[in-house]
């Protein structure tokens, strides 16, 4: 995937001197010593990530660990004092003020936790100020208004004025001046934490609902982890202005990089976090469907492994069902003692296949029912590997150790 924004080694020290703290910095002293020593402040301390293309990219970490430092970076709102911040390529450390200007006007816009919106203009004229200070026509920009109105669910509120809406609604409109100028770049700096909570979920889920519609690289600050873990494709982590690790949601929690890391994510439902794809194990005996595949070569294949149950699948990995003994025994002896009878006869309808990206809290039900592990396939019907109800409730269980851990996956045993 191709990266949208690349920041590479980027540095920003706050106060008059700031080559002298850069030193320090580089000495490997540490943001409080540098302060107390200089007077200055290390907002960010060497980062470095990209941002791919169409991702949701959550920025997240406490109070003072430079995350809104960061994003005012990627506009240069503010400058780094060190460093550079590539868009398509393009380094922006490097443009001058005008190139800049252009930039912002044609592919980046910005919404603040402030809903900054205007009193004394309509709904639609405050969607349109950013087209209108950019020199676009009255009747143009108000199309482009009405379209991003639109998008929000806000047509019907046009003309109406700032005093008029909820607080909700007030936000919905500083999306709507953002979308207004079709960026491929959107800065979201604590956008929805002045909402509660309901209206906060609201629109998250309006964010996704307009990222599946047309996909933007968004960049989204946020200090409350249920929200990054709801909305983010990837997370960074800052840390007294370092970026300490960089991942999926479903990678931090695995591994977190650290204890300051690990703490965010202590208290995680994974249930939320995991999918029936991520606990899957591949250690199930495997049967290929084949000619001249008789019950009795399964059963035997089953007593060599000594396992009660086995995973059948076609020569391509397309999951065809799973048989026991005790079903093989059955269709063995109703066929006769010659017993060459097809496999998909002893066939247990009890045991569901399941797809890989199925939430661990919608998997309980089918594992706790099913008489052997229940079957993951990936979104071509092919096998995957198998949950078990160990598994699951290992997987549940993160105070013992992180899912998948114990016992690494392995390749199927197979005839």
């Amino acid at each position: 995937m191709d990266a949208k924004l690349k920041v590479e080694n980027v540095y920003k020290i706050f106060g008059a001197q700031p080559k002298r703290a850069m030193t320090r910095v580089r000495k490997g002293q540490g943001k409080d010593e540098i302060f107390a020593e200089t007077g200055m402040t290390v907002g960010v301390n060497n980062a470095s990530f990209d941002i791919n293309e169409g991702e949701i990219f959550v920025i997240m970490g406490l109070s003072g660990s430079g995350k809104s430092t960061m994003v005012r970076m990627l506009n240069r709102l503010i400058d780094p004092t060190s460093g550079s911040v590539k868009i398509d390529g393009r380094d922006i450390v490097a443009m001058s003020r005008r190139d800049l200007i252009a930039l912002r006007r044609r592919e980046i816009s910005m919404v603040f936790q402030s809903f900054a919106l205007m009193p004394h203009q309509s709904v639609l004229e405050n969607t349109a100020f950013g087209l209108a200070t950019a020199g676009v026509g009255r009747s143009e920009r108000e199309a482009a208004a009405r379209k991003a109105l639109e998008a929000v669910g806000l047509g019907a509120n046009a003309e109406s004025f700032p005093d008029e809406l909820s607080g909700g609604m007030k936000q919905r409109v500083g999306l709507a001046r953002a979308l207004a100028v079709n960026p491929s770049i959107l800065l979201m700096d604590e956008a929805f934490s002045a909402l509660d909570p309901l209206i906060r979920t609201e629109m998250q889920d309006e964010l996704l609902r307009l990222q599946s519609e047309q996909a933007r690289t968004v960049v989204f600050i946020t200090h409350d982890l249920d929200e990054a873990m709801r909305v983010g494709d990837r997370i960074a982590i800052m840390q007294a202005g370092e970026v300490v690790q960089v991942g999926t949601p479903e990678e931090i929690v695995r591994h977190p990089a650290n204890d300051y890391v690990r703490s965010f994510f202590r208290d995680v439902n994974v249930s939320h976090v995991f999918t029936a794809g991520d606990i899957a194990r591949r250690d199930q005996v495997t049967i290929v469907d084949r000619p001249g595949m008789s019950l009795r070569a399964a059963l035997s294949r089953l007593d060599q492994h000594d396992r009660e149950n086995a995973v059948v699948h076609d020569r391509h990995k397309r999951y065809l069902g799973t048989v026991s003994a005790d079903s093989l025994k059955r269709c063995i002896r109703e066929i006769g003692p010659e017993a060459e009878g097809r496999i998909e006869t002893a066939f247990i309808e009890a045991v569901p296949a399941l797809a890989a990206d199925t939430p661990l809290d919608d998997l309980l039900a089918p594992v706790a029912s099913a008489p052997f592990p229940v079957v993951i396939v990936d979104g071509e019907g092919d096998y995957y590997g198998t949950v078990s109800r160990s598994v699951l409730l290992h997987a549940l269980n993160r105070s013992e150790e992180q899912p998948g851990e114990s016992t690494p996956q392995t390749e199927a045993e197979h005839v």
